[in-house]
């Protein structure tokens, strides 16, 4: 098989995440470089402010750089919305070569690792990656709309309403040495209410076979993190983990465990 493992130089030049009220009241909520009061964001839909979202994490992304839009070759973005419109319009002023990428809960590393390849390789001096979801918009597109009233299962996970904005490129002090890609994986989950149960076998998928091209183990890291399993999911991969001989348990987290506190917020899972 060939390696998988793609081998980087670059680095993160800067970072920005901008978050909702619920995510700015969990535990993570001071580390945030802007924390919205209204969800709407002065927006008259939840569609529209998940692109103000965006527009204001890149926005912000830019002026913490000291760069200017000339200075980004290449854009990489998505959310989670039909043909990435939230992208699309959220970036609409920013007048940079952009590649509209979907990979739900992995479009923020999707982007970072592909802005990774570009200027690692010259094609680019810098790129960017930017990424949003919303809960309210989220819950319209994909399960029951909120005005619905509809009971939310105890499995159900709480989209984060938050952009993530990212610049790569030469200069930055954390490093992006490798990546590696997962590939499709389907168990034939079909509770749009459990999603975590949907995902974690392809974390599991990517996590064996880094391991095993790459012929390191957990312990060689601090931090295992996912993106959102959720606590369903998380414990699920850990199980499978363990199946196939890899423990993970001292190394994972996971991001959507992280943003919320499950005991003083109702996210549920």
């Amino acid at each position: 098989m060939e390696k998988q493992i793609f081998k980087l130089n670059t680095s993160f030049v800067s970072s920005v995440g901008v978050v909702g009220k619920t995510e700015a009241d969990g535990p993570l909520g001071e580390l945030f470089d802007l924390r919205e009061n209204d969800d709407l964001l002065g927006c008259d839909t939840w569609e529209k402010a998940e692109g103000e979202l965006q527009r204001r994490a890149f926005g912000l992304v830019l002026k913490k750089s000291g760069l200017r839009v000339d200075d980004i070759g290449a854009m990489f973005a998505g959310d989670l919305q039909n043909q990435c419109v939230g992208s699309g319009y959220g970036l609409l002023e920013f007048d940079i070569p952009y590649f509209g990428l979907y990979g739900a809960c992995s479009t923020s590393v999707e982007g970072i690792l592909l802005a990774s390849i570009m200027t690692s390789n010259g094609v680019c001096k810098r790129a960017a990656a930017v990424t949003s979801s919303h809960f309210c918009a989220s819950e319209r597109q994909y399960r029951t709309p909120l005005e619905y009233g509809g009971q939310r299962t105890p499995t159900a996970q709480r989209t984060v309403t938050g952009a993530g904005a990212f610049v790569i490129g030469e200069g930055g002090a954390v490093r992006i040495s490798e990546g590696m890609a997962g590939i499709v994986v389907d168990k034939g989950v079909t509770d749009t209410s459990n999603m975590g149960a949907a995902m974690a076998p392809a974390a599991l998928s990517t996590l064996v076979r880094y391991f095993s091209q790459s012929s390191r183990s957990p312990e060689d890291f601090d931090l295992i993190l996912t993106g959102d399993l959720g606590y369903e999911g998380s414990e699920i991969l850990r199980d499978l983990a363990e199946v196939e001989g890899i423990d993970i348990r001292a190394r994972h987290n996971d991001c959507g465990l992280m943003i919320y506190d499950r005991e003083r917020q109702d996210v549920h899972a």
